[in-house]
């Protein structure tokens, strides 16, 4: 009875320590972001209660010196590492140094004092683009770093690897515990819609909304439609976020996505489906496509317990909705 008793204290210390506990102190950097606020929101949902927030104008995480003096005043137990500059093919191929400078600086200190100031387990996300550009498909974790990058966006890529190989490097030397989680193209509340910087997605979504409201003929897409891409609802990657902070202790990423994918063509066939735009689709095939795809292979994380829930069409509907309510304005 007393060997059983041991081992039930035992199982339940090592218990304690990889769960959060719901009034746990927990830092969402970059927590006003796309991924951020999301992960915020589910956090909420499942009764975290003490959340740490700061606006870029409170906390400039390219600044050592403030991270580390945050690190020593509000000693953060978890960290939640969403804070990026991202952008998307025209946005990294005019700000190549900014992209890599910013997001170098962003991981190194954001990690770097995690570790030196104790917090108990950091997240670190990736990013599906740090894969080279010619992979076999579906896209396996062991294929990082095999081949060349995409051209359009390697200086993200770069830095994003970076990231990754600072947490193994930092569990390896001083056995901390920090996992990585690489989401395939995110979408959702909250994404960003500027035409010069957004992602194909969100961008697309305005062009559609503006062409039904002006009552246009055409809408212009990029490149030809073939490149295929795989797209993940936000909410639900931030589920995935907080499962594996709960779950997850291994020092190798995890793949995150749907499983699927499709064309460019037929995502823009669906958003102007959703809108109820009804007019002409043109392919201005002067402008580059990027990698011809990108489907992630998510078996690791599904055989681990975790699975995505929401569709393309569920996902971009609800999108549709949020622009319409806080973007149509702008």
């Amino acid at each position: 009875m007393k060997i059983f008793l041991c081992i039930l204290f035992l199982w339940a210390q090592s218990l304690q320590g990889s769960i959060m506990l719901r009034d746990a102190k927990i830092w969402v950097a970059g927590g006003s972001g796309l991924v951020g606020s999301a992960i915020v929101r589910e956090l909420k949902a499942q009764g975290y209660n003490n959340i740490l927030l700061k606006t870029h104008e409170e906390l400039d995480l390219c600044d050592q010196a403030a991270v580390r003096e945050f690190y020593a005043l509000e000693k953060p137990e978890y960290v939640f590492v969403a804070a990026a500059k991202v952008g998307g093919i025209l946005a990294n191929n005019t700000f190549p140094a900014d992209f890599i400078c910013q997001n170098l600086k962003i991981e190194c200190n954001v990690i770097d004092e995690a570790y030196k100031s104790g917090v108990k387990k950091l997240l670190f996300l990736g990013s599906s683009c740090i894969y080279p550009r010619e992979c076999p498909q579906p896209i396996k974790e062991e294929y990082l770093l095999t081949g060349p990058l995409e051209s359009t966006n390697e200086w993200y890529a770069v830095a994003k690897i970076a990231g990754l190989k600072l947490c193994q490097a930092y569990n390896r030397q001083y056995k901390a515990r920090f996992i990585s989680l690489m989401p395939t193209n995110l979408y959702g509340p909250g994404d960003n819609f500027d035409l010069s910087s957004s992602h194909v997605l969100p961008a697309l979504i305005r062009k559609f909304s503006e062409a039904k409201e002006l009552n246009k003929d055409e809408v212009v897409m990029w490149g030809t439609g073939s490149p295929k891409r795989e797209f993940l609802y936000v909410d639900d990657l931030a589920k995935a976020t907080v499962w594996a902070m709960n779950h997850y202790e291994g020092e190798e990423w995890l793949n995150v996505g749907c499983g699927d994918d499709v064309t460019i063509e037929e995502l823009g066939a669906l958003i102007a489906n959703i809108i109820g735009y009804q007019g002409r689709i043109v392919f201005d095939t002067s402008k580059p496509d990027g990698t011809p795809r990108k489907l992630l292979d998510v078996a690791k994380i599904n055989s681990l317990g975790w699975k995505a829930e929401t569709s393309l069409r569920d996902g971009i509907t609800k999108t549709v909705d949020w622009y319409r309510l806080h973007m149509r304005s702008q």
